[in-house]
Parts: structure tokens; C-alpha cells; sequence
């Protein structure tokens, strides 16, 4: 019944936008949508074939799959959506330009502006397949350099307000904030973070508009290292109100092999009893799993072979998960899903293990499908 409602409600979001498309007059229905200054025209990530409604999201479902993606390493991230079967993606990254700013962009790049014209046509392509996106603060390179916002600014309203900025401007129902590295031990950092997320929290529910919060943190085999407990610690001191934790369940750096499906399961589920002591002192077993994510890195991780996560783990990665009621299933990175290079560890743009093209994204995609 739910499948139904949510491709009944995808058609309609279709019919909606050829309704629009008719209405316009035939010079402005010609115009695409323009490219943001050093963008390449030929790319419809960036600029499509007509200018971006950002049709409104549908409801993200209660448990799905979400693979993060580059967006500076593909062409169009709608096909790379229906290419893959992943309805849904996480866009990585969006930071600021330099250290100081209060203004992110994507990839920290003034090129790709938080605009309609930027990913606009693209994500209203996904959303009229029923899919939508969830975008992503932070990451590796931000979280090295001070330009995590939260880092980069000092004044907590402006970071709200840079929040809202993408909110309003992709009307997406859930922000993602990659903390890591550097960004861990930036305390000042951190409490700007967790107020920044109680104002936007606030403004969202006055506007009435529906609004998830997920912090994405590494992990140690048996759940988050003290860096990310005490990121937690700051949220419940401050009010903020997470609705996820992804556990990042790869580049454990310990020189050690892992397993990488079970270790993923005790990191999960030692992620359960730290926000038992966080942010959710009071919650119900149920309930703190469903505050659970996990993110791996298909293949082989950026440590080496040690740390390789197999298609063979994927399928039993989603029984498991899918039994425990956890919220997100993803992996780093849907642009690594084929098997190019055989034995590499780390690479940007493919998964290191033979595979055939979207083999993690689909098994992967079971994942939400459990739920319709």
C-alpha cells in the first residue's frame, strides 16, 4: 500500500510539473535554466533542460538506502540515480570557500552555488521517479581545512541561516553533517554545530516544515570513539535533536583484518547504548536502533585490502539491518560502484573488488524496498 501511495504521489508531482511546463509561454519555456560562472554548460547536474522547479520532496521513507555521491565526480546526478537504482542520494560535500566564510558551496566550489540552477533539474528529475536527496555538510576536505561551516563561522545565527538557505532552496526534508577528522577536536566548532541545529530545528517547526537531522562520525569496531561521544554530549547539552547517527564502519586505521559485515554490527550496536547516554537517555531499544545508520566503503577502504567490504556482505549487511529496524543504509561511494580497478584501495571513482557495475547499489536498494 505504501509503494502505491508513493508512486501515485511521484505521478502526480510529474503531471504537476507538465501542467507548469504548458503554462509557461513558449519564449520562457525555451530558456534552460542558466550555468553558474566557470560551470560547463554540457553538464545537467548543474544546468538542464528547462529551469528547475524543485518540486516538492515527497516524505523520505522510515528506512532506506542513501548512497553518498561526489558531486564533482559525475555528469548528471539523476542518471547516475536511475542508472544505479539508488532513489535516493546523499550529495557530498558542501562547505565554504575559505576558512572565515559564512556562505557554503558545493565542493567549497564559488562555481557551484547553493542556487536552483545547481543540481535543481536533476533533483527534480529524481524526485519525479519518487526518489529524492539528502545533502551533506562536511567530509574529509572540509573537515581538515577550517571550512566546515561550523568551523569556518563564528556566529552560530548564520550558520542557521546558511542551513535554512538549503533547505528553502532544494525543499529537502533531512541534512547530513560529515564530522571528522579535524572537525572532532574543534570544540568551539562543535558547539556552534549543535546550537546552529536547535535554531534550525526551531524554525523549521514554526514554518511547519518536516526536518531530520543526521550526524555521519567515524567509528571504532565498537561504536564511536570518544571524539564522537563527546559530539554527542554537546547535542544533549545543548538540546539539539538528532534524529540519526551514521556510523562510518571502515578506515578503522588499525592495522589489524577486519570482517567488515560484523564488525559492523557490534559498532552498531555499541552505538545503541552510547546514545542510550547522549542524546536519548530515555528511549526505548526500539527506538535508539532506529537512530541507527551505517555507512561502509564498498570495497576496499582508503586503509587497503585488510579492510574489504564485499558484495558477498552486502545482501546479508541489509537482512541484518532490515531486521534491527535501523533508519539508513549507505555506502562511499555510488561513483566507485564498478569494478575498474581491481586490487586498488581508496580510489575516488571505483571500488578496488571485480564486480559488476551497481552491484552495492543494488543490493543496497533491498534495503528500502523491505519497507514498501
Amino acid at each position: 500500500m505504501k509503494r502505491a501511495i508513493y508512486t501515485l504521489a511521484a505521478g502526480m508531482l510529474g503531471a504537476a510539473l507538465c501542467v507548469a511546463t504548458a503554462a509557461l509561454p513558449a519564449a520562457a519555456a525555451a530558456v534552460p535554466g542558466s550555468v553558474p560562472a566557470g560551470a560547463s554548460a554540457g553538464s545537467s547536474s548543474v544546468a538542464g533542460s528547462h529551469s528547475p522547479f524543485i518540486l516538492p520532496a515527497l516524505p523520505l521513507p522510515p528506512h532506506f538506502s542513501a548512497p553518498y555521491v561526489d558531486v564533482t565526480s559525475v555528469s548528471d546526478l539523476a542518471d547516475l540515480s536511475k542508472e544505479s537504482g539508488s532513489k535516493v542520494l546523499s550529495l557530498a560535500f558542501l562547505q565554504t570557500e575559505v576558512a572565515g566564510s559564512c556562505t557554503v558551496y558545493w565542493a567549497g566550489n564559488t562555481a557551484t552555488p547553493v542556487a536552483a540552477n545547481t543540481f535543481g533539474d536533476a533533483i527534480d528529475r529524481i524526485r519525479l521517479r519518487g526518489g529524492d536527496v539528502v545533502p551533506s555538510f562536511g567530509g574529509y576536505s572540509a573537515d581538515t581545512t577550517n571550512t566546515e561551516i561550523a568551523d569556518s563561522c563564528t556566529d552560530v545565527h548564520k550558520i542557521a541561516l546558511a542551513y535554512e538557505n538549503v533547505i528553502t532552496t532544494y525543499k529537502v526534508q533531512r541534512l547530513d553533517f560529515d564530522i571528522e577528522a579535524d572537525s572532532l577536536s574543534n570544540l568551539a566548532g562543535i558547539d556552534r554545530r549543535n546550537q546552529a541545529i536547535v535554531e534550525v530545528k526551531a524554525w523549521a517547526a514554526a514554518q511547519h516544515r518536516p526536518l531530520s537531522i543526521a550526524y555521519t562520525l567515524p567509528s571504532t569496531p565498537q561504536g564511536l570513539g570518544a571524539t564522537g561521544v563527546a559530539l554527542l554530549q554537546s547535542a544533549a547539552k545543548y538540546g539539539a535533536p538528532i534524529d540519526e547517527v551514521n556510523i562510518m564502519t571502515f578506515d578503522y586505521w588499525d592495522g589489524a583484518t577486519h570482517d567488515m559485515l560484523a564488525d559492523a554490527q557490534t559498532a552498531a550496536a555499541g552505538l545503541v547504548g552510547q546514545l542510550r547516554a547522549t542524546i536519548a537517555p530515555n528511549a526505548s531499544d526500539a527506538t535508539l536502533w532506529h537512530k541507527v545508520g551505517i555507512i561502509q566503503m564498498n570495497g576496499i577502504d582508503d586503509f587497503g585490502p585488510q579492510e574489504t567490504f564485499t558484495i558477498a556482505q552486502a545482501s546479508p549487511l541489509v537482512e541484518w539491518a532490515a531486521a534491527k529496524h535501523i533508519n539508513e543504509l549507505s555506502f562511499w561511494a555510488l561513483q566507485r560502484d564498478n569494478g575498474s580497478c581491481p586490487g586498488v584501495k581508496g580510489a575516488n571513482n571505483c571500488s578496488g573488488v571485480v564486480q559488476t557495475p551497481w552491484a552495492f547499489s543494488k543490493a543496497f536498494a533491498r534495503f528500502t524496498s523491505w519497507w514498501y
